[in-house]
């Protein structure tokens, strides 16, 4: 498919032609919550952790008589039935991550980047440079596409500038080519990407 380029500033700079296999595959949601909830189960630290009883402190003497107190028989105040004690079946340390084939995960790459081009929310740029490294010049941009949630995706070097200068904004990500996921597209309303991340998404993609 053919599609306009333009400036950092909206302005007309020719055209390129968009592979219809990356950027024109039908919508797959179901593929979209899978690659997704991979991306999320990954970054989890797993680190959250109970105390069993032989992590909770104390002494290991028994509370009280076995017989004769008509009570129910304890081996340790350490057990789960008391306060302080140990807590059963609670979450270890653990990794949640698993494993998902790459044919899906291209496939949701694919999805994610066609979803943008059908909902309009797709800008194709010549160059993502700035002439400084500042948030206000950067914001001016931004206004100029009519956006202030941006995914910029350049090529595999990142501008320094274009780069500080997001960082002071709240809704405004940038990633190389070769970070290009499809949790940070799908969470930016707008996704900028460059003529050169264009054609290497293409090559790997299709």
């Amino acid at each position: 498919m053919n599609f306009n380029v333009v400036t950092l500033d909206n302005k007309p700079a020719g055209s390129i032609e968009l592979a219809d296999a990356v950027f024109g595959a039908p919508s797959r949601p179901d593929i979209l919550a899978r690659v997704v909830d991979w991306q999320l189960a990954k970054r989890r630290s797993g680190n959250h952790k109970t105390k069993t009883i032989a992590d909770v402190q104390g002494t290991t003497k028994k509370p009280y008589a076995q017989k004769g107190t008509g009570r129910a028989r304890q081996g340790s105040l350490r057990s789960p039935q008391f306060r302080g004690g140990a807590i059963i079946f609670g979450p270890v340390v653990r990794d949640h991550g698993y494993d998902l084939p790459k044919k899906v995960r291209r496939l949701g790459l694919r999805t994610a980047l066609s979803s943008k081009q059908a909902e309009g929310h797709l800008i194709v740029i010549d160059d993502a440079k700035l002439p400084e490294a500042r948030t206000k010049v950067l914001e001016e941009r931004l206004a100029a596409l009519g956006s202030s949630s941006v995914l910029f995706i350049g090529g595999r070097v990142l501008d320094d500038n274009l780069r500080r200068a997001a960082r002071n904004l709240p809704h405004v990500d940038v990633l190389p080519v070769q970070g290009a996921n499809v949790y940070d597209i799908l969470r930016r309303e707008t996704l900028v990407i460059t003529k050169d991340a264009v054609a290497e998404l293409e090559a790997r993609l299709k």
